[in-house]
């Protein structure tokens, strides 16, 4: 029971990462606010979990949606302790065939998301003398892969934002980091699938980017991200985990 005790919102919790993250908080002892855009998805994930969560559609690129996120887990539970940012998404192509609005879009979703989420919780973490931010990166953020610009910049981006955020308020007794992630199946990557010629390959083509030969779960990431989150990583703040099976050791 790690978390005992706290109060954890948990952003894209309608699936993947952010499901499995929000399901193992709730076994930790948390009550969590899980905030999806998709609002079927992510009720259905708070019903599997039980009295200990709460579900609520939230567009995290918008700055009234988010800052209504954070006061309804405040009017919920009467506190905030653990912010996870792990909304997000990714897109195929290059600075030459992304279009603008594509570009636009990603980097909102995937990097002002931690911008508006993070603003308006951490003056709820600080007036109660502190908490927890934990960014969803990702391995790209220190390798790259081809064809993926706008991804690879915006997860960039969160992994720089995550050391700047964690030294401006290392006072404020909030700690900030990030885990970086490898290839973990998901629905974004079933959906891939329906639309490859070879689903097969395809699929053994991802399991082999990691010398482990093989994707994440997305409970890996979750452990991670509780690590980050609990007691357990008391003295760690601005740092990056990277759970990838291996790639970025290539």
């Amino acid at each position: 029971m790690r978390l005992q005790g706290k109060t954890a919102i948990v952003t894209g919790a309608g699936a993947g990462i952010g499901a499995a993250t929000a399901e193992l908080f709730a076994t930790e002892g948390a009550r969590v606010l899980l905030a999806d855009i998709d609002e079927a998805a992510v009720s259905a994930v708070t019903g599997r979990i039980g009295d200990a969560a709460r579900a609520m559609c939230v567009d995290v690129r918008s700055n009234d949606e988010t800052k209504a996120m954070v006061l309804r887990a405040v009017e919920l539970f009467g506190r905030l302790d653990i912010l996870v940012n792990n909304a997000g998404a990714g897109i195929m192509g290059t600075v030459e065939t992304t279009s603008e609005e594509a570009w636009d879009g990603l980097i909102g979703l995937n990097l002002k998301s931690v911008f508006l989420c993070s603003r308006h919780a951490i003056p709820v973490m600080r007036d109660r003398g502190g908490g927890v931010i934990v960014n969803t990166a990702s391995n790209v953020a220190t390798v790259g892969i081809q064809d993926r610009a706008a991804y690879v910049a915006s997860k960039g981006g969160v992994a720089a934002l995550t050391k700047a955020m964690a030294l401006d308020h290392v006072g404020d007794n909030i700690r900030v980091n990030c885990v970086a992630p490898g290839v973990t199946w998901s629905s974004y990557f079933e959906r891939m699938m329906a639309t490859v010629p070879d689903p097969t390959a395809f699929k053994r083509a991802l399991e082999a980017r990691a010398p482990m030969d093989r994707t994440a779960h997305p409970s890996e990431i979750a452990n991670a991200i509780l690590f980050l989150a609990s007691d357990d990583s008391s003295f760690a703040t601005g740092s990056m985990l990277t759970v990838d099976g291996g790639m970025t050791a290539w």
